[in-house]
């Protein structure tokens, strides 16, 4: 294979860590304990060139208890199997990318990156959508990809337990920067990367990050935004952190234009999108997963943890694995990259993979590098961790 998925590009974009939080950590620690497992090989088990994990991993129980795990490229498949350990990549497509040149439609390329079901049948979807504008003639004046870019969260539904999606029509938009798209936009606009979704009570979480925007009166600052809802299957219900309560909104631009736009806080201590968060169901303390750059307070690159009891007080990070990620050079990482960490337990009590045990599974990428160049020469591999809590 010699595509390289586009969605690799967030190796261009490293926000801006904010102030770390002060708290206890609710947990003593996250530690391997094993060595890596081979879970899936681009080069031996691939359907086509689309195939290469290009997103951190979800999973949920399907009505019949069968397991499908997304976390591919955008043109959607999933590994399916009887459970988390016995799992093939599936051949049927389940939502393809219509690479559209209008961005009022959202549908240029689309990766299911969250997943939701109460019953294993209905399953409601975030996707990162990317409109990229380079690709289409007149539509960027710029010629650099990232100058381009405009990001955008949306949703889609599955009424077969996932083995299609389909849009709303018009299009369901969870969380849009309140600007449109612009042929001189000159940098990275919108919102992109959610982390799975996680229940708390009859409230359902998810971590998105966005680059920002300034307005008049209404100045976003980037970083990591923490929203809620209770209905996921509702696009539209999703409700983001402002610092003193969950009313942020932010609604299709291209719909009905915005404004003065609301905002929301962002959340510390992410520099980049979280990977997965999930919930200890010993403690009932929360966990992230995300990939840094060495700098500030993350003195190595690599896979980083934190816990916090309230999804909005994280403690300080602390390294899990550390590598080269899609944040550093890749010229100078010969041995490869490491990218898009998960968590996932075998054993979880939820449908949707969102709570843990004493133990997990840290789900990741590993790329190749040839030169200066990430390949699609892609593995999908787990490590065992254990989670140990305060006394």
């Amino acid at each position: 294979m010699t595509r390289v998925p586009l969605f690799t590009a967030l190796a261009l974009l490293a926000l801006a860590a904010p102030a770390l939080a002060a708290s206890e950590p609710p947990l003593a620690s996250l530690t391997l304990v094993g060595p890596p497992s081979l879970l899936f090989k681009a080069g031996r088990d691939a359907c086509d060139g689309a195939d290469v994990p290009d997103a951190s991993a979800r999973a949920f129980r399907d009505a019949t208890g069968a397991v499908a795990l997304f976390g591919m490229h955008y043109r959607n498949r999933a590994l399916r199997g009887p459970d988390l350990d016995h799992l093939t990549l599936d051949c049927a497509v389940v939502l393809d990318s219509g690479e559209k040149a209008d961005p009022a439609l959202y549908d240029d390329r689309s990766w299911i990156t969250a997943t939701w079901t109460e019953d294993g049948r209905s399953v409601a979807a975030l996707l990162h959508h990317e409109y990229q504008a380079n690709a289409h003639p007149g539509r960027c004046a710029a010629k650099s990809y990232m100058e381009c870019w405009y990001n955008t969260l949306t949703a889609a539904s599955s009424s077969d337990g996932g083995r299609s999606f389909a849009r709303a029509d018009p299009p369901a938009v969870m969380a849009a920067a309140p600007l449109r798209q612009e042929v001189g936009q000159g940098r990275h606009r919108g919102f992109f990367n959610p982390s799975n979704i996680v229940a708390d009570g009859p409230w359902r979480y998810v971590l998105a990050s966005t680059t920002g925007w300034e307005r008049p009166g209404s100045d976003q600052e980037a970083g990591v935004c923490l929203f809620r809802t209770r209905t996921p299957a509702d696009p539209a219900s999703w409700r983001a952190w402002t610092g003193a309560g969950f009313t942020a909104a932010f609604p299709d631009p291209y719909r009905k234009p915005v404004k003065v736009p609301d905002t929301c806080k962002p959340v510390a201590p992410f520099p980049t999108p979280v990977g997965a968060v999930v919930r200890h169901r010993a403690t009932g303390a929360f966990v992230a997963v995300f990939m840094a750059k060495a700098g500030g307070a993350f003195p190595r690159s690599g896979f980083y943890w934190t816990s916090s009891r309230d999804l909005i007080a994280w403690d300080r990070p602390r390294l899990l694995v550390a590598g080269a990620t899609l944040y550093d050079d890749p010229c100078g990482a010969p041995g490869g990259l490491i990218a898009y960490p998960s968590l996932l337990d075998p054993a979880a009590t939820g449908r949707n993979f969102d709570d843990v045990g004493d133990t997990a599974l840290l789900t990741y990428a590993t790329l190749r590098t040839e030169g200066c160049a990430i390949t699609s020469d892609r593995d999908l591999v787990r490590r065992r961790v254990a989670i140990k809590v305060w006394p």
